[in-house]
């Protein structure tokens, strides 16, 4: 499109990143990111790699300036030179970036941490910090991430935030201890105030809704187990076909994939079962892409509550409905602890070894699912008696 001082103002756009072309000199346009921030870019291959190089806001400069700093660009690239690779350099010399400060810091942690916990600073760190790559270290001031701990609980949550912040903050502890800065710029900052703990657990009306509104995908089939199994979400997200053992019909998850680093027997009932059998056996990890397993828990949540209707829940909801259903069902308190894995150390050894009273529990919990869904679709079912409490 034919870029002008006017067409400029007007320009929005619906998408996340977008950038328009001028006519006039080929390979500079306007990008406008999130929020509706304008700037002007040029972008060149070099050396058969695609390169962008930033001008300035639209804010700062016309339209006009834009385009003559444009060609001089252009005129650096026809003679060979990279004006990106060059920027970059000329931040590197002002101090150690951002970027490469999470990168060392990182194979420290990979040492150290626990592959979830692991998993969990390198999305803090790379995805929600991203904004501080280009940033050397000592630029880096108690306003800047002050307003990107406001974007990050705006976009995600404040939980999120509060992560993020510790998770910055310990990596800061790190850089400044290997002499890389002195000065710890999350300090200071505010911690975002957070919903008291969650405690609702959600009624069988609301179990049933969200069971039948399960799309038949990865996402709806790691509801599904959570819903039988009373497992955390990445315990199944992460689910490798190697722990599940089809004979005894059983999930044995390592302690290295635990939240309180204990090995944890998990009995499958055959509803359980029928959901495995529905997923292609192609791969070691049964869910998701990547080595991690799934992930877009976030979009494929929200597509799940518009179609089941059921709103302000969490997945880790699922966890606490179990639990509460357990003893409505009768089953002892010890019993249905351990199927969540919440008892002492040495009760849970106890209780893996005699995994026939986990195994009755949760078989008693999925027929409750299937009775609460028989009795939705109108099926000719009665209330069941009280099933008697499960030996201790």
């Amino acid at each position: 499109m034919k870029l002008t001082q006017s067409s400029i103002a007007k320009l929005t756009s619906s998408k996340a990143d977008a950038i328009f072309f001028d006519d006039d000199l080929p390979s500079f346009g306007l990008r406008i990111r999130a929020g509706g921030l304008k700037k002007f870019i040029v972008q060149y291959r070099l050396g058969g790699i695609q390169r962008r190089y930033t001008l300035g806001s639209a804010a700062a400069l016309t339209l006009e300036q834009a385009r003559h700093k444009a060609r001089k660009v252009l005129v650096d690239v026809g003679e060979g030179k990279d004006p990106a690779a060059e920027r970059e350099v000329q931040h590197a010399a002002a101090g150690l970036l951002f970027a490469s400060a999470v990168d060392d810091y990182l194979k420290v942690c990979a040492q150290e941490l626990r592959s979830r916990t692991l998993a969990e600073y390198t999305r803090y760190l790379k995805e929600l910090w991203k904004p501080l790559n280009k940033l050397a270290l000592d630029k880096i001031t108690l306003s800047i991430v002050a307003a990107n701990l406001r974007t990050i609980a705006e976009k995600h949550s404040s939980t999120q935030a509060n992560r993020a912040r510790s998770c910055l903050s310990a990596m800061f502890a790190w850089v400044i201890g290997e002499g890389l800065c002195s000065i710890n710029p999350v300090i200071g900052t505010n911690k975002k105030k957070e919903n008291g703990p969650r405690t609702r657990a959600r009624t069988d009306t609301e179990l049933v809704a969200i069971w039948k509104a399960c799309p038949q995908s990865d996402f709806g089939a790691i509801i599904r187990l959570l819903m039988l199994t009373a497992c955390r979400r990445e315990e199944i997200a992460q689910l490798r076909w190697a722990e599940i053992d089809h004979d005894t019909k059983l999930i044995t998850l390592p302690a290295a994939r635990t939240k309180n680093g204990v090995k944890h027997e998990v009995p499958l009932s055959d509803a359980a079962m029928e959901v495995l059998q529905t997923i292609p056996h192609q791969r070691d990890i049964l869910f998701g892409h990547g080595l991690n397993g799934f992930s877009g828990f976030a979009k494929a949540k929200r597509a799940l509550d518009k179609a089941s209707g059921v709103a302000n829940w969490t997945v880790h909801d699922i966890r606490r409905t179990v639990r509460t259903g357990l003893g409505k069902l009768g089953v002892a308190p010890h019993v249905a602890e351990a199927v969540l894995n919440h008892l002492p150390a040495k009760l849970i050894r106890t209780y893996d070894r005699n995994t026939y009273e986990k195994r009755a529990a949760l078989d008693n919990w999925a027929n409750h699912i299937r009775f609460i869904i028989a009795q939705s679709e109108g099926a000719n079912v009665h209330k069941l008696k009280r099933i008697k409490p499960i030996p201790a």
